[in-house]
């Protein structure tokens, strides 16, 4: 980089620092914001996994009930009602998930155009919020690539009762420790409305959402 570059750029980045009145302490800033929301659940976890059962129903999302010995036989049923033979399978999903009768394919960097021609992908989950409906998937080493989690049709996720917390800031705590991995929330299928309140599915990601809940 030239040295004309280099005074360009630094004198750029002193103007923003003038503008957001130089260096501060930010945790003691971050720190002192008032947190009058609620922070944290009361619920009993029974109730806490029912209420986010509720919600993924009100979404349109499928759930499948089963303990941790019946994940294959539950994620078998969810593709045979879907009908669904072939599916594509993240990182990090255990082989113990995979059911006998149908072609699961690793997601072995496969490109856009394959996962959009896909049946679907089958995935976990870093944590679900009761209050919203909603799961988090964590994106980085040994889990499932964004794309992934985007690009088909149809997303098939297990989520165990324990994954389940009531609000969304304890849903945060718990993930805090992966701040520099990117992650994706999801509250029902992917559906949106234009300007005319015309309801499309699958603008920005899965139109059909399924879960697989493990007591």
């Amino acid at each position: 980089m030239s040295a004309a570059k280099l005074d360009a750029r630094q004198e750029i980045l002193e103007r923003i620092r003038k503008a957001v009145g130089g260096a501060r302490d930010r945790a003691a800033e971050y720190a002192a914001i008032p947190r009058e929301y609620r922070r944290e659940g009361g619920m009993a976890p029974e109730a806490r996994v029912e209420l986010f059962a509720a919600r993924l129903y009100e979404y349109g999302a499928s759930v499948y009930r089963c303990t941790s010995a019946q994940i294959a036989d539950a994620v078998a049923q969810a593709l045979t009602q879907r009908r669904r033979t072939a599916i594509v399978v993240s990182h990090g999903v255990p082989a113990s998930w995979l059911p006998d009768g149908f072609e699961f394919v690793e997601d072995d960097a496969l490109s856009y155009a394959a996962l959009d021609q896909s049946n679907g992908v089958l995935t976990g989950c870093e944590a679900a919020v009761a209050f919203t409906g909603t799961i988090i998937l964590r994106h980085g080493a040994g889990q499932p690539r964004r794309a992934v989690t985007l690009v088909p049709d149809y997303h098939l996720c297990v989520v165990r009762a324990e994954q389940v917390v009531e609000t969304f800031p304890e849903a945060i705590r718990r993930v805090e420790e992966f701040r520099a991995a990117p992650l994706t929330t999801i509250s029902g299928p992917s559906a949106t409305s234009d300007i005319e309140m015309t309801r499309v599915k699958g603008v920005h990601g899965p139109r059909t959402l399924d879960v697989v809940l493990v007591r």
